[in-house]
């Protein structure tokens, strides 16, 4: 099923809406801590770019969806948007610098903000599961911090410190 023209609008209209989150967490968190990344014109180019990256990864994965490659079909949308970046910050230092003056944390709260959105969405079918999955939930999470961890603790090792 291809992408209509209505959709691009709506989907660029959402990641443009997701790029204003960013600027406006990355304010939010200049005004708390003066010493954080500052909004400059870089700032602005950065997420320009990101917008670009994001508008450009959803095409390719429309596009890809008329491929008779099944792999490629089901490749999922954040992996083109990614592939894209790649690329483009390949081709020319500008795209990194200018994405350099983007604050990660401030890019860190929407895509949050938006996975909760998404899950609490989702508590119909979460409730469907069996009780078992939170048990492995939590296996889960102790392992990752745990491994998390011992992996810091062995850089820290590795480093003298």
């Amino acid at each position: 099923m291809s992408i209509t023209k209505n959709q691009y609008v709506k989907y660029a209209l959402i990641v443009l809406l997701s790029i204003g989150l960013i600027l406006f967490t990355q304010e939010i968190k200049l005004i708390k801590n003066p010493e954080s990344t500052p909004v400059t014109s870089m700032t602005y180019l950065g997420l320009a770019f990101l917008w670009l990256f994001s508008m450009v990864g959803i095409a390719v994965s429309d596009l890809s969806k008329k491929v008779p490659i099944k792999i490629i079909q089901d490749f999922p949308v954040l992996g083109w948007v990614s592939i894209s970046s790649l690329i483009f910050c390949l081709t020319s230092d500008l795209f990194i610098e200018a994405i350099r003056a983007v604050d990660f944390l401030s890019i860190t709260t929407p895509i949050l903000t938006y996975a909760g959105i998404s899950v609490a969405d989702r508590l119909t079918d979460l409730r469907k599961t069996s009780w078992k999955i939170a048990i492995v939930a939590m296996f889960v999470f102790t392992g990752t911090y745990i491994g998390s961890a011992l992996l810091a603790q062995m850089g820290f090792m590795f480093s003298g410190k």
